[in-house]
C-alpha cells in the first residue's frame, strides 16, 4: 500500500527537540477509546498474572538535570579527513560518537562524503582539513541539502561492527546519488566479555538503538562542520536491522532513552544549550522482526495453529499452547483498534471450526495475500523462471565489518542456537520455507513456467487453494489456512521468539548483565500460569517451564528497568498505536517504506501489516509505502528492480533536491 497524507515541502522537516508531537489523536471513535482503555487494562492484567511487578523505570525528569555533557570529546575533528582522489570521496573512520563508550569496537562510526561537499587542505601527513563547500552539487544536492543515510546491518539483532577500513565499491551507489553515508557501529543482542570471561560491555535491548540514536545526535551536534541535511536522515535495515530501523523511526526523541543515552555520554544539547533531537525523517524496513510483545501469539495465529508436526503435534501441551496463543492474538487484535483505508475497525470473530479465522481483520489479511499474488502476476513476464535467492541474513549494506549474525557463522532472528554456549556467537542454517519456494515444478526441473496458468497449477499441485481468472490475470485464495499450509509455513517451534529453551536470538536480546538470555513474553507466561492444570494432563508438560518464565519476568537491566519497559522501547507500535501508553510521546518519522517476502517463515505476515496500518492512522506520518512480495522470503524483497536502487529512489522522492 502507498499513502501520502500531507506534503509540507520537498524536504522532510522534523519538529526538533523539546516538542514531542507523537501521533496524537487520529479521529478515533468512542469505541476505539474504549478499546484503548481495555488494552491498557489488559497489559496490566498480563503483567500481574505473569508474576511481574511493574517498574516504571528511571525517572527521566532528573536525568538531564544531573547530566554533564563533555563537549570537547563530542566535537568533530575537521582536520582528520582522508581523501579518495580517484572517486572524489572524503571519509573518516573511527569517529567516536559518545564521550563514555562501553566498547570502542562498536561505538564509533565511519562518515563518507561526496568530495563536492567539502573543500580540503592537505595537512602534510596524508590527512586533510575540510570546510563545507556551499557551491558543490551532486545530483542536485548540496552540502546543505544532501540526505544522510544510516545502514542498520544487524541480522537477528546482532551487533554492527564499526568500520575499520575504507572500500568505495560497497557504498558507491549512495555517494554517487549525492547522499552522505554514515556507518555507525552499534551493540547487538549479546553482552561482551574480556579474555578472562568478565563482562566488558552490556548488550541486548535497548543498547543497539541507543547507540544509533547517539550517532544521530553526534551528527546533529556537529552539523556546522559536517555536510548533509540533518532534517533528512534516513535509516535502512533488514530483519533485526529492519526492526531497529522501525524503532528508530517510531521512537524519535523518546525520553525513555535518555538514561541510556546519558550513561554513554551522548550529545543531548547543542552549543546553545538546546536539546538535540534523535528523530529521523524516514525509515526503510525490510522484513522487520518486531512487535515482540505479541510476536509469539501472532506467529501461532498466522501459521502455527494450522500445523500439526513437531511441537504442534497432537497430544503435546505445546499444541494446546499454540491454540491458546492464537486465541490470545485474536483478543489483542480486537483491542488494538486497527482500521482499514475506509476507517473501518478491523476485528476477528470465531469461525465454524472454533478458531478466530473470520471477521474484518481476517478478510483484510486475505486481501493482503491476494494483492501480493496479483502484483506478482501483473509484474511477471512469462515464461518465468523461479529464483533461489529468497533467504538472506543481514542486508549486506557496505561500509562496515561483518555483523555477528551473518550466516553461516551467526543466526538471524528466529534461528535456534542448537546447543551453543549461550552468550557466544551462535550457528544457524536457513529455515525451510513454504512449498512455493521449491524450484522444481510440473513444467520441468529448471523451475520455468511458460504461462501464468502453469504457475498457478504448480501452486495447486497438492490441492486447489488458488483460483485463477485467465481473462483478468488475477487470482484469489481459498483461506489463510491453505496459504499457511502450502506457501507460508511455520518454520519455528511454539514460542517462535521467546523459545521454551531460551534458544532464540530474541532470548539473547532481552538478557541482562547477569544472564545472557531471558524469557520475555508476558502473554506466553500468562497462558502457562492460567492453563497449567490443563497442560499438566499432557505427558510432555514440565512445571519447571512455568517457573523459569515467571522467574525471568522479574529480571531488571543495569538501569533498573523491567523486561516490559525494555520491550516497549523496542516496539515501534508502542509509540504509534493508541492501544499503547507510549502513543504521543515521540516524534515519528514522516516517511516509511516497508517491504517483506510473503513466504518467510521467520515472522507472521501480520507484523509488518499491522505496523503499516498503524502508521497509516498516524497524523504525524506523511507517507507509508508498504508491499509484501510474492515468491520472496526473508530477504530485501522488492516487487521489481534492485533493493539498493529502489531505496535510493525512495529517499530522493522524500527529500527532493
Amino acid at each position: 500500500m502507498r499513502k501520502k497524507k500531507r506534503v509540507v515541502s520537498g524536504l522532510c522537516v522534523l519538529g526538533m527537540l523539546v516538542s514531542l508531537t507523537g501521533c496524537g489523536e487520529n479521529n478515533n471513535t468512542a469505541a476505539l477509546e474504549e478499546q484503548k482503555e481495555a488494552g491498557t487494562e489488559k497489559q496490566t492484567d498480563i503483567v500481574e498474572i505473569a508474576g511481574m511487578e511493574e517498574v516504571t523505570g528511571t525517572e527521566v525528569s532528573s536525568v538531564l538535570a544531573d547530566y554533564v555533557q563533555e563537549d570537547e570529546k563530542l566535537t568533530f575533528d575537521s582536520g582528520a579527513w582522508n581523501y579518495d582522489e580517484e572517486h572524489d570521496v572524503y571519509y573518516q573512520i573511527g569517529v567516536g560518537y559518545c564521550s563514555n563508550p562501553e566498547t570502542v569496537e562498536y561505538e564509533t562510526m565511519g562518515i563518507y562524503v561526496p568530495g563536492m561537499y567539502l573543500v580540503g587542505e592537505e595537512n602534510g601527513d596524508g590527512t586533510y582539513t575540510c570546510t563545507l563547500n556551499s557551491s558543490g552539487t551532486v545530483k542536485g544536492y548540496t552540502a546543505a541539502t544532501a540526505p544522510i543515510v544510516f545502514p542498520v546491518n544487524t541480522a537477528g539483532y546482532s551487533a554492527q561492527e564499526a568500520p575499520v577500513s575504507y572500500q568505495y565499491e560497497s557504498i558507491s551507489e549512495y555517494l554517487e546519488a549525492g547522499f552522505v553515508y554514515v556507518y555507525a557501529g552499534m551493540r547487538g543482542r549479546s553482552n561482551g566479555y574480556d579474555e578472562n570471561g568478565e563482562l566488558s560491555y552490556s548488550g541486548g535491548a535497548p543498547w543497539g538503538v541507543t547507540d544509533l540514536k547517539a550517532a544521530v545526535r553526534y551528527y546533529r551536534y556537529n552539523s556546522a562542520w559536517l555536510p548533509g541535511n540533518t532534517d533528512s536522515i534516513f535509516t535502512f535495515g533488514h530483519s533485526g536491522g529492519g526492526a531497529q530501523s522501525a524503532v528508530m523511526g517510531a521512537s524519535g526523541d523518546s525520553e525513555m532513552y535518555y538514561p541510556y543515552l546519558t550513561s554513554i555520554g551522548a550529545a543531548m544539547y547543542d552549543g546553545d544549550g538546546k536539546l538535540i533531537s534523535d528523530a529521523i525523517c524516514g525509515a526503510m524496513c525490510w522484513c522487520p522482526i518486531t512487535s515482540l510483545d505479541y510476536a509469539d501469539a501472532a506467529y501461532e495465529w498466522n501459521m502455527g495453529q494450522y500445523a500439526d508436526t513437531g511441537t504442534r503435534s497432537e497430544n503435546t501441551y505445546t499444541s494446546a499452547l499454540s491454540k491458546d496463543l492464537a486465541e490470545a492474538y485474536a483478543s489483542y487484535i480486537n483491542e488494538l483498534g486497527l482500521q482499514d483505508g475506509d476507517g473501518n475497525v478491523l476485528t476477528l470473530t470465531s469461525s465454524e471450526d472454533g478458531i478466530y479465522a473470520a471477521g474484518s481483520y481476517y478478510d483484510y489479511m486475505v486481501s493482503v495475500v491476494e494483492q501480493s499474488l496479483n502484483n506478482f502476476l501483473s509484474d511477471t513476464e512469462f515464461p518465468y523462471t523461479a529464483g533461489n535467492s529468497r533467504e538472506m541474513a543481514d542486508g549486506g549494506f557496505g561500509g562496515g565489518g561483518k555483523p555477528d549474525g551473518e550466516r553461516p557463522d551467526g543466526i538471524p532472528s528466529g534461528e535456534k542456537t542448537d546447543g551453543e554456549k549461550l552468550g557466544g556467537k551462535p550457528n544457524g542454517e536457513n529455515p525451510e520455507t513454504g512449498a512455493a519456494n521449491t524450484a522444481e515444478n510440473e513444467s520441468g526441473e529448471d523451475g520455468t513456467y511458460e504461462t501464468p496458468q502453469e504457475y498457478i497449477d504448480s501452486l495447486n499441485a497438492e490441492t486447489v487453494w488458488v483460483n485463477y481468472d485467465e481473462d483478468t490475470n488475477t487470482a484469489t485464495i481459498t483461506s489463510l489456512r491453505d496459504f499457511a499450509t502450502y506457501c507460508k509455513t511455520a518454520s519455528k517451534d511454539v514460542g517462535a521468539f521467546d523459545d521454551l529453551n531460551l534458544g532464540q536470538a530474541e532470548n539473547m536480546l532481552f538478557g541482562n548483565d547477569e544472564s545472557d538470555t531471558s524469557h520475555f513474553d508476558t502473554v506466553l507466561t500468562r497462558l502457562l500460569a492460567e492453563n497449567q492444570t490443563e497442560y499438566a494432563a499432557y505427558t510432555d508438560w514440565n512445571p519447571s517451564v512455568l517457573a523459569a518464565y515467571q522467574s525471568d519476568m522479574e529480571n531488571l537491566d543495569k538501569l533498573g528497568n523491567t523486561l516490559t519497559y525494555r520491550q516497549n522501547m523496542y516496539n515501534p507500535m508502542y509509540y504509534i498505536s493508541s492501544y499503547y501508553e507510549g502513543s504521543g510521546t515521540s516524534t515519528p518519522a514522516s516517511y516509511w517504506r516497508i517491504r517483506s517476502g510473503i513466504e518467510q517463515g521467520d515472522t507472521a505476515l501480520t507484523v509488518e501489516t499491522n505496523l503499516a496500518l498503524a502508521l497509516e492512522a498516524c497524523d504525524d506520518v506523511t507517507s507509508v509505502d508498504f508491499e509484501t512480495v510474492w515468491e520472496q522470503g526473508h530477504t530485501t524483497a522488492e516487487r521489481t528492480g534492485d533493493s539498493t536502487a529502489n531505496f535510493i529512489a525512495w529517499v530522493q522522492e522524500c527529500a527532493a533536491p
